[in-house]
């Protein structure tokens, strides 16, 4: 016989929920006693988007079960948060913010590193090499695909809610507080390159080469 459970959650991951769900408590049905992850996700929010889950008033984390009967409330990623004692669902940040970029945030791509941040992309990745950068290179994965982002090898990613790219741009640099980090064009917009400066000198030289010899009297 299917139990139930009563499920509310707030902020932004109302976004990923269905009209008629969004910004109020609903009872989910479910068979057996599953993580308390499954039905969170099946109800269309990926992982990476939660921070906080209580289930009774009490912090639990992903794998716990659920029974019947009780009360879960979800919350999204967050600074808020500084109760003690509870469990944040979050991963440790990275020392060094890195990302991966799918395939249809190309124009984010160009300005994240045009600011100086780590940023792989190319328009035709494909999901397992997506993963497999994510997982071997210690990078995040920024996507607008929750299908993606579900995916349990993800364990640094985060979902981009904006369309206009200067708006997703101010979307990720808020989230993972990367506004301190800003090293404007020190990295190549288009080949995710590093840049350096050419000494003084140099420069000069440079410049003096290309100036038209002297046609004077």
């Amino acid at each position: 016989m299917p139990n139930h459970c009563e499920f509310r959650f707030y902020e932004e991951l109302n976004d990923f929920l269905p009209p008629g769900l969004r910004k109020r408590s609903f009872s989910y049905r479910f068979n057996g006693t599953p993580a308390v992850k499954d039905p969170i996700e099946a109800l269309g929010v990926p992982h990476t988007e939660v921070d906080l889950i209580l289930v009774d008033g009490v912090s639990v984390d992903f794998a716990h079960r659920l029974r019947g009967g009780e009360r879960v409330a979800v919350y999204p990623v967050s600074e808020r948060f500084e109760l003690a004692g509870i469990t944040r669902l979050r991963p440790v940040p990275l020392r060094e913010p890195r990302f991966v970029l799918d395939v249809h945030l190309g124009r984010l791509a160009g300005y994240l590193r045009l600011l100086g941040f780590d940023c792989l992309y190319r328009n035709d990745y494909r999901d397992e090499e997506l993963l497999a950068m994510s997982r071997d290179e210690h990078r995040i994965v920024l996507s607008r695909d929750t299908g993606l982002l579900k995916r349990a090898e993800v364990t640094h990613g985060a979902f981009v809610h904006a369309q206009d790219p200067r708006h997703q741009l101010r979307e990720v640099l808020e989230r993972f507080q990367l506004h301190g980090r800003i090293a404007s064009f020190s990295r190549c917009g288009r080949c995710n390159g590093t840049l350096s400066r050419l000494p003084i000198s140099l420069s000069i030289r440079s410049t003096a080469s290309l100036a038209p010899p002297w046609s004077g009297p």
